[in-house]
């Protein structure tokens, strides 16, 4: 067995990220921004970098930052993603795990009009009721106590310096150059064997 905190203090507690883990935004907001603005300059997935489409659309050309936020602010955007490849699989199949309690924590945009309820509909729609009653919304991921979190942002930080989970990097089209210190772990896909890392926090 592991040492996380799950084996003497109860059941695991696992986190999963929304956007890039259960659900498509970098694919959607290349659809969209190919049908929104045909005529300009965009990443493909293959050369996207950083967390930060917005910064590297920005980067190309200084208008384009703008443009590609106002893809995935309009209305219908977060609820109009696909799911990630065996994303719900697994989600249905951890929820229904002995000893282990499963929260998806997801930050909403600063513009969260349309962002927060659209997400709260897409779990009720793709996962049903039973996850609503697990969502997490929070700016600061550092705060919420867990053992582990799948998150395909390379670097969360927030106001706990020394959060309680173990962040297990997601692999993303924009994460996949990032070189990850030992002992930092990488769940490749759904595909990958995520059940060995939470056997490994027991």
């Amino acid at each position: 067995t592991g040492s996380g905190a799950g084996s003497a203090a109860g059941p695991l507690r696992v986190l999963v990220d929304m956007d890039g883990v259960l659900a498509d935004f970098e694919g959607a907001v290349l659809r969209g921004f190919r049908a929104r603005f045909p005529g300009e300059p965009r990443v493909e997935l293959a050369a996207r970098r950083g967390f930060s489409v917005r910064e590297q659309y920005g980067c190309l050309r200084e208008d384009l930052g703008a443009k590609v936020a106002s893809v995935y602010e309009s209305p219908g955007f977060f609820l109009g993603l696909d799911p990630i490849p065996g994303a719900l699989e697994a989600m249905q199949e951890m929820i229904h795990m002995q000893d282990t309690e499963v929260f998806i924590c997801t930050s909403p945009l600063r513009k969260y009009e349309h962002c927060i309820v659209e997400k709260y509909k897409w779990v009720e729609k793709h996962l049903g009721p039973e996850f609503v009653e697990r969502i997490i919304l929070t700016r600061d991921k550092t705060v919420v106590s867990a053992d582990l979190l799948f998150d395909d942002k390379d670097t969360i930080r927030g106001a706990e310096l020394n959060p309680s989970w173990e962040h297990v990097l997601f692999t993303c089209c924009h994460n996949r150059h990032v070189q990850l210190q030992a002992p930092r772990r990488r769940l490749l896909s759904w595909a990958d064997d995520w059940k060995a890392i939470l056997q490994s926090k027991r």
